[in-house]
């Protein structure tokens, strides 16, 4: 059966939040304690990760992830790629000799680039031993595929950011987008689940509302529709899910729904 696991649903700062005491953030209920967004989708025989922000060595562990056969990543924002250097984790494994082996991670050309900024040392021409290796795949908004599994992005705009969203069959993940091109919402129809971010109530520069995060999900139409990426300006969850339309509900780190 294919799934999805909800790794982390919070925002650039994580729910609770360094120093803050809101009722979100001192919640006793583990469904308010957010690490940064990212997911693992299991399909068609496929273990993949989207995004690998500063909590994914602690994700790998908490899902038992030990090497998936890829990352995917939506675009080069520090909390969905700052956790990347903890690669090396799966460059070296023991069925291998422990033997470098390069492990394959798809982006589109600009995240390449910054990728070779962030993580200088990974590319140098005389590596200090130990350090990651990465075999960058260059992926553009035309379908590609993994081990003969073919996967459509989606374009979204993070304001003036063009993001990368992932369709899976019956499953689509947009996340850090404020905007869905008209031509785009062709490659959203037929879903079974649907996931999208939503950081607050009320206009935000480059992430959905909530009332615009509802809207887009019920022009979606899909079975189910769940909200990742929050911020600690929404309520706790069982009163976000309670205020919800029927098919929409707030995702929750370590949730898993198949599909």
């Amino acid at each position: 059966m294919n799934s999805i696991t909800f790794l982390g649903t919070g925002t650039s700062q994580g729910v609770p939040m360094i120093g803050c005491t809101c009722p979100v953030c001192t919640s006793a209920d583990p469904r308010d304690k957010r690490l940064r967004t990212s997911a693992r989708v299991r399909y068609q025989g496929l273990d993949i990760v989207i995004d690998a922000g500063p909590d994914f060595r602690q994700q790998m562990l908490s899902a038992g992830i030990s090497r998936p056969d890829a990352i995917l990543l939506t675009h080069h924002h520090i909390d969905h790629v700052g956790g990347l250097d903890d690669v090396r984790a799966f460059n070296y494994r023991p069925e291998n000799n422990w033997a470098c082996t390069p492990f394959p991670i798809y982006c589109e050309k600009r995240v390449e680039e910054a990728l070779h900024k962030m993580f200088y040392y990974a590319f140098a021409e005389s590596k200090y031993p130990g350090v990651p290796d990465y075999d960058l795949i260059t992926i553009d908004e035309r379908p590609f595929a993994i081990k003969g599994v073919e996967i459509d992005p989606i374009r979204v705009w993070h304001y003036k950011l063009p993001v990368l969203g992932y369709r899976f069959g019956k499953l689509a993940y947009v996340t850090d987008a404020n905007f869905i091109p008209e031509e785009e919402f062709e490659n959203l129809k037929g879903l079974d689940i649907f996931v999208i971010n939503t950081v607050r109530r009320g206009h935000h520069i480059s992430h959905f509302s909530l009332e615009e995060a509802i809207k887009v999900a019920q022009r979606v139409g899909a079975k189910r529709t769940f909200l990742t990426h929050l911020s600690h300006q929404l309520p706790r969850y069982e009163e976000l899910l309670a205020e919800l339309p029927e098919g929409i509900e707030p995702a929750y780190d370590g949730l898993e729904v198949e599909f």
